[in-house]
């Protein structure tokens, strides 16, 4: 048995975000270590915390994570930031050629102030709508003016399009893990809850351990590390390739759905191999029950898709599934390209990835570096996933009866705009950080 300290862990940790939703991302540098522990000591009393007895109607997040640098900035003891893992320390500018963020995709392309090292403090809210959200945030822009030695320094609007979906027009956030010890039950049916250690520090994890926890034990207890990329989606040229390979429109539809391994409803390749099912996409108590055992030539859905490479469940891969599993956060930017346009109209829009998890190195890099950026793992070593790896002259292949479709010269369907790994504290961390004294 497992028992969680929902009140001493952050909404954002374990409660999946509204639906529809909007939200926003700002970044603080700070300055001046007394300033941010003040900004800290004001904004503790607005963090939403897991524990739904305060308030059962809850819906709106407001989250507070830190980079290394951050921690730094505040003044956190040298042994205590070296107690970090490496990955973290380095942050994900230094990791960039680990990540395969190269080409369009390198630190000296993103958006400045990412992978700079300025960025020190990350706030996030989530809410039901516009409003609702800038009330949220409310208390941390209140919290700043007088405090001279903290500075917002970047800002990304998030908002869910019509049906949850995202720029690439598929419904998202679909999967999510069932958590030990929490009371938030998993999407799929079949996957048993995972050991809360894989996402809250201080509990034991899938391998019977408890995963490694930075010192002091006040400070580590009950946090995670937030993985934050912002995610710059081609969506013509996505249309555009698929259309030129596709016999006829409904060709063109299935191609696509091959790519994503769901249909744009969110039904699942596995149960509705052949066409798209809107009923089935929008049943949360099925969309997601199934399972690719059966399926081990990828007939319905293809081995290298990008869901089934994202989360393989049952399918044969090198490695165990569960060890490798993250809680997604991830939400939408910028306007829809219109339906039917094939020519990229200038405009920003893509989707800021945010995963949790208490091992950056076996959750998220092992994810992208060998499910997403290689296919070695699912029997594909020639292979990368075809939507979201960025590699440019990619293969893809679609199995199918009598002969498979080998689809080349993938463009990049996306391109990182930057990003950073970030901890997130539980909210006595938060305190201990608040009430530093160094």
């Amino acid at each position: 048995m497992t028992t969680l300290d929902l009140a001493d862990i952050q909404a954002a940790t374990l409660r999946g975000r509204p639906s529809p939703y909007a939200g926003a991302y700002i970044l603080l540098r700070v300055d001046d270590r007394r300033d941010g522990r003040e900004l800290l000591r004001r904004i503790i009393p607005a963090i939403t915390t897991a524990d739904r007895r305060v308030d059962p109607t809850q819906q709106a997040t407001f989250a507070v994570a830190l980079t290394h640098t951050g921690l730094a900035a505040l003044g956190v003891p040298q042994e205590s930031l070296d107690s970090f893992p490496a990955e973290f320390r380095q942050g994900m500018a230094a990791r960039a050629d680990v990540l395969g963020d190269v080409g369009d995709s390198a630190p000296e392309h993103w958006e400045h102030p990412l992978g700079t090292g300025q960025v020190h403090i990350a706030l996030a809210a989530l809410a039901p709508d516009a409003r609702s959200r800038d009330e949220v945030l409310a208390t941390a822009r209140a919290a700043i003016p007088d405090l001279t030695g903290v500075t917002a320094i970047w800002r990304q609007d998030l908002y869910a399009r019509a049906g949850d979906r995202t720029s690439f027009g598929f419904k998202d956030g679909i999967s999510h893990p069932a958590v030990a010890g929490s009371d938030i039950p998993g999407t799929d049916p079949a996957e048993k809850p995972l050991a809360a250690g894989e996402f809250v520090l201080g509990h034991v994890d899938e391998t019977g351990e408890a995963p490694p926890m930075p010192t002091p034990d006040v400070l580590g207890r009950n946090g995670t590390y937030l993985v934050f990329r912002k995610l710059h989606t081609r969506v013509a040229a996505f249309r555009s390739y698929v259309r030129a390979r596709a016999t006829d429109e409904a060709d063109e539809a299935l191609l696509a759905a091959k790519f994503v391994g769901r249909w744009p409803s969110g039904a699942p390749l596995d149960l509705a191999p052949e066409k798209d099912d809107p009923d089935l996409g929008a049943d949360p108590t099925r969309n997601n029950a199934f399972r690719y055992r059966g399926d081990d030539r990828g007939l319905r859905c293809p081995l290298g898709a990008h869901a089934r490479r994202m989360n393989a469940r049952d399918a044969t891969v090198i490695g165990e599934v569960r060890l490798h599993r993250m809680i997604r956060r991830s939400a939408s930017y910028g306007p829809m390209l219109p339906e039917g346009v094939l020519e990229d109209d200038g405009a920003d829009r893509g989707i800021v990835f945010a995963c949790l998890g208490t091992h950056l190195a076996r959750q998220f890099e092992f994810v992208k570096t060998q499910w997403v950026n290689d296919g070695t793992f699912f029997g594909t070593p020639a292979e990368h996933d075809p939507l979201v790896s960025g590699h440019d002259q990619a293969l893809f292949t679609v199995p199918r009866h009598p002969i498979r479709r080998k689809l080349t010269d993938l463009p990049g369907f996306v391109v990182t705009r930057g990003g950073e790994y970030c901890f997130q504290p539980g909210l006595r961390a938060l305190q201990w950080l608040a009430d530093l004294e160094t």
